[in-house]
């Protein structure tokens, strides 16, 4: 064995990976921990899109290779959710590409544009992602920072300063994650004209936009964009189907052309129980998004109750899976979040790994049963 590659030591084993084997050790040791960590949907899909996924699966020709770009009636159904939601006309033949799952079309789509050398602009903070993928292929992450007294919109004066004549995508992802930042038509415009005078393909990260948020948007919807634009959404959070792995990349033909020659080569496809499933929740009316969120919002009274016993900053018009709190002076982000871990059995996620923006911040998830929330919020009390 002559060593591994030279890439690994431009990325580290991603957080969560780490830390959860920390927390399933505790668990293993009889802690009770609670694990308000992680965005992975606890709440089962609807059961028609299981019912789907085994009617097919129950098919003696269904376990073959499949296309590459997903099944003419997946396609379909993403395109008719595009037009149906955010008011964005695709074809389903040419502007949309099924994925397994988004964080698949994060690497694709860096394969498919960037060279070693070349430049990615990176929100901070961000998902972390973001810059393992662009260090992997021997691209340089430039962080513009998001300021919290602007509601986490990019500081424009700084990003307009820098050499972007290296840079060739950007990532940007409203309603944002880690913060909750709902983003806006007028943001949305800033972007595209930023791009767009930067020669810059501009990526919109958008599997947030239909939690606890009345406003879903999407960056394709702006006049010219498609031309400037690609747009990732996910099946994973609006739908309770993380596990399955299904995402979308939509956008211009030939840009997508170029993702289809890295994916096509990584893959064979996806199953067609699977894709069937996705055709069943994509066809689902509001009623299920409301029916969801008003799980969701009872979660999220519960946790801003937390967040005020230990005396956090919020933002309580932030949206999607997340409450983002700012900790106080006094604290340190870090020592709160182990304090709650050994003391509290209770795992939160540092701000930290989502750059340094979140240094002094805390995230909790809402992908947590309310009866655990509470019993959580009881804790701080002991």
């Amino acid at each position: 064995m002559k060593g591994y590659s030279e890439r690994l030591a431009e990325v580290q084993e991603y957080y969560f990976s780490k830390k959860l084997k920390e927390v399933q050790q505790l668990r293993n040791a009889g802690r009770p921990i609670i694990n308000m960590g992680i965005g992975s949907p606890d709440l089962p899909p609807d059961p028609s899109v299981t019912s789907a996924l085994i009617d097919t699966a129950a098919l003696p020709n269904s376990h073959g290779y499949q296309s590459y770009q997903g099944t003419p009636e997946l396609r379909k159904a993403m395109t008719d959710f595009y037009s149906r939601n955010y008011g964005v006309k695709l074809d389903p033949q040419s502007e949309m590409l099924p994925l397994m799952g988004s964080k698949e079309g994060i690497m694709h789509i860096s394969m498919a544009f960037l060279d070693e050398g070349d430049e990615v602009l990176v929100p901070n903070p961000g998902y972390p992602t973001y810059t393992s993928v662009t260090r992997l292929l021997k691209a340089r992450p430039v962080y513009f920072d998001l300021l919290e007294q602007g509601d986490w919109e990019p500081d424009w004066e700084a990003l307009e300063s820098l050499d972007l004549s290296r840079v060739k995508l950007m990532w940007v992802n409203y309603p944002h994650m880690p913060t909750g930042a709902k983003g806006s038509i007028a943001l949305f415009s800033k972007l595209l004209n930023f791009a767009r005078r930067n020669d810059i393909l501009l990526i919109h990260d958008n599997p947030y936009s239909f939690i606890l948020n009345e406003e879903p948007l999407s960056l394709l919807a702006l006049p010219g964009a498609m031309d400037h634009v690609l747009e990732l959404n996910s099946l994973s959070k609006t739908f309770n189907i993380p596990g399955w792995r299904v995402g979308m990349l939509a956008g211009r033909e030939d840009y997508l052309q170029a993702v289809l020659r890295v994916k096509s080569n990584m893959d064979s496809g996806m199953f067609l129980g699977i894709q069937a499933g996705a055709v069943a929740a994509l066809g689902l009316d509001n009623s299920w998004i409301s029916s969801m969120n008003a799980i969701y919002a009872r979660r999220k009274a519960l946790v801003l109750e937390m967040t005020k016993q230990l005396q956090l900053e919020v933002s309580e018009g932030a949206v999607g899976l997340f409450v983002w709190a700012k900790v106080p002076a006094s604290v340190q982000a870090l020592e709160l979040v182990d304090r709650l871990l050994y003391e509290k059995d209770i795992f939160i996620s540092p701000g930290m790994i989502f750059g340094s923006r979140g240094n002094d911040h805390v995230r909790f998830s809402l992908c947590v049963d309310e009866l655990l929330i509470k019993e959580a919020l009881g804790r701080l009390f002991k």
